[in-house]
């Protein structure tokens, strides 16, 4: 509930007391920071197993996060669908922090058939580097899959006393969008009929993989 849903440690303590549980809000911090990556990274594995990632297109974004009164960056990943494939959090936004980034989702998913970013030289600079710039695209409003996957991790964040340093951030901000892959249903797409299926099979996945 706190990585999926915009919640505080303390509401969630709340929910949980609610229903006959009754334990203090660092309980829940201990949770999330000792299961989450487990789960985020079982849910990542079977994803990757069922797609073949290196056919589609890709969209790159980046946003800013402060942390103790200091910018840092948010890498963003995600395919056609909007589904996040990599997170990655870094002090700079230079051509070295854009190399790391993308040879951190390339290690992991391959190579695209097409990749889609702002304007920013970065991008450009690592990409020749690695002998894809050919496959670069941008223009306006092409990019919009990507900045508009930013939306429900900014949700989450609101609702947050901020990060105290990067490493919290790259690790809540992995989880929070494994789960938010898992539980996205894209329910305007589809009937409410295949809706409820979707959905009942996300939850009973859900439940064995926290069994």
């Amino acid at each position: 509930m706190y990585i999926q849903y915009p919640l505080s440690l303390r509401q969630v303590e709340d929910l949980l007391f609610e229903r006959g549980i009754d334990i203090c809000h660092e309980t829940v911090r201990y949770w999330w920071n000792r299961f989450g990556p487990k789960f985020a990274a079982e849910i990542r594995k079977k994803r990757i197993q069922q797609r073949n990632f290196s056919l589609w297109r890709w969209h790159l974004d980046e946003v800013f996060v402060q942390i103790n009164g200091e910018t840092h960056y948010l890498w963003r990943a995600v395919d056609h669908e909007g589904e996040v494939l990599e997170v990655y959090a870094t002090k700079r936004r230079d051509r070295k922090a854009a190399l790391s980034f993308l040879k951190r989702v390339m290690k992991r998913y391959g190579r695209p058939s097409e990749i889609v970013t702002d304007r920013l030289r970065s991008y450009r600079a690592a990409m020749k580097i690695l002998g894809n710039a050919e496959r670069q695209v941008y223009g306006a409003r092409l990019n919009n899959r990507a900045e508009n996957s930013h939306q429900p991790y900014r949700r989450r964040e609101g609702a947050m006393s901020k990060f105290k340093d990067i490493k919290t951030l790259q690790k809540f901000s992995s989880i929070h969008a494994s789960i938010h892959n898992h539980f996205n249903l894209e329910r305007h797409l589809i009937n409410r009929f295949a809706f409820r299926i979707r959905r009942s099979k996300a939850l009973t996945d859900w439940r064995t993989l926290a069994a």
